[in-house]
């Protein structure tokens, strides 16, 4: 046990220094410096790629969104304006434009039957089965009414609620003309760490300018003004569709700018995206509808209201982006990251010499050697004793101080 426990303290208490070896050998040689270059390369590709990664960088970007939307449309045989189809009103970032509405008119709370096939019946039994139910559009009583004009000896379980109850099944034109309606967007950011402002157009914009443009990549990358036509295009969707079950649309301004060139450069790029585009084929919930009422009294007291289930184009403004400007000090760490990591090459032609190269056993004497703690000297200035005597047998001193040279192999 004793020699163990000694054996411990003395493998620890050790000193490891660094020794030199050069190994003349064209095939690692080659591979070291490929690997060097290789990283250099790396890191330079790092720093360009990342916004030349040497900047200080303020993602922590502040947005304010104004919108506004135009268009007059026809549904059902009535004009429509802003004020109809737009949910909420004017000026948020996230809004609704309705393409079509299933409407309800003169709903009075009482007794009906429901008009959801899910609550067809033939007995009162079966309503009874649903008693209390609130997946229709009022709660079951658990009476089933039978259509008395028609004789059918199936019916519909009897709810209490709004009635006449909603019947969401009929079939409704969407408003086409919200092809050509337009969407004004008004963004103003600002990046707090260098105090920079900037909006989505430019001051020098005049008047006839924004009442006459509409938003191309190309033509008009400035202009605010968004045709929804156009804007569906540049997803790929199909306006019958989305004006028919409705959709999710995202509007995306991203600002990336680099403040060492003048801040005019600084200027918004948009981008747009079905945001739910993975429910769009699906066969239940999809595309994008809502509810809403409006409520009236009558002259005798009595409570009224006209439901509409409104299904309508969603869309959301989504601003990101980042600011960068030089800086001294990320731009020296990265340096020195880079020269450093040029180390890793050393640490892979060792791998490949120790196991792998065919002097790996000569290598291995080489760069591995025990010498104990005492080193004596002779009169004659001799070089240090008590090392391995290989140092003297195998190896020949390099034109490097401190080295040892290895021949080259092939």
């Amino acid at each position: 046990m004793a020699p163990k426990v000694l054996s411990f303290f003395t493998d620890f208490f050790v000193y490891e220094t660094a020794k030199s070896v050069v190994v003349k050998s064209w095939s690692v040689g080659i591979i070291n410096r490929v690997v060097q270059l290789l990283i250099i390369l790396y890191f330079i590709c790092w720093v360009f790629m990342h916004e030349k990664g040497h900047q200080l960088r303020d993602t922590g970007i502040e947005s304010a969104v104004m919108t506004k939307v135009k268009g007059l449309g026809n549904f059902s045989n009535r004009v429509m304006d802003v004020a109809d189809y737009v949910v909420p009103s004017q000026g948020a970032s996230v809004f609704s434009v309705i393409t079509k509405m299933v409407i309800t008119a003169n709903q009075m709370q009482g007794r009906c039957p429901e008009t959801d096939n899910k609550f067809n019946c033939s007995t009162d039994a079966q309503c009874i089965e649903k008693l209390g139910s609130h997946l229709g559009n009022g709660i079951i009583t658990g009476t089933c009414l039978y259509n008395n004009v028609t004789n059918d000896t199936t019916g519909w379980c009897e709810i209490e609620g709004w009635c006449p109850a909603e019947n969401d099944k009929i079939t409704v034109t969407p408003m086409k003309e919200v092809e050509n309606f337009t969407i004004f967007i008004k963004n103003s950011i600002r990046f707090p760490q260098f105090n920079v402002t900037r909006g989505n157009f430019p001051s020098s914009l005049n008047q006839s300018y924004i009442q006459s443009c509409t938003f191309d990549p190309v033509h008009n990358p400035f202009c605010p003004i968004f045709k929804v036509g156009d804007i569906l295009r540049h997803v790929n969707q199909s306006l019958d569709s989305i004006t028919n079950s409705g959709g999710e649309i995202g509007i995306n301004i991203n600002w990336k700018c680099n403040l060492d060139y003048d801040v005019e450069n600084c200027k918004p790029k948009y981008f747009f995206t079905r945001l739910d585009a993975a429910f769009e084929h699906n066969t239940v919930s999809k595309g994008f509808n809502f509810r809403f009422a409006k409520y009236y009294q009558s002259e005798d007291g009595t409570e009224y209201r006209t439901l509409h289930k409104a299904y309508a184009i969603r869309f959301e403004i989504i601003v990101s982006g980042n600011a960068g400007k030089f800086s001294t000090v990320p731009f020296l760490i990265n340096l020195v990251t880079a020269f450093t990591s040029v180390g890793l090459a050393t640490v892979f032609c060792d791998i490949i010499l120790l196991n792998f190269h065919k002097g790996a056993d000569e290598y291995k004497a080489k760069k591995f050697e025990e010498v104990s703690g005492i080193v004596s000297e002779s009169g004659n200035k001799r070089p240090y004793q008590g090392s391995q005597a290989s140092i003297k047998a195998l190896g020949k001193t390099s034109n490097d101080s401190g080295t040892f040279s290895i021949g080259r192999q092939e």
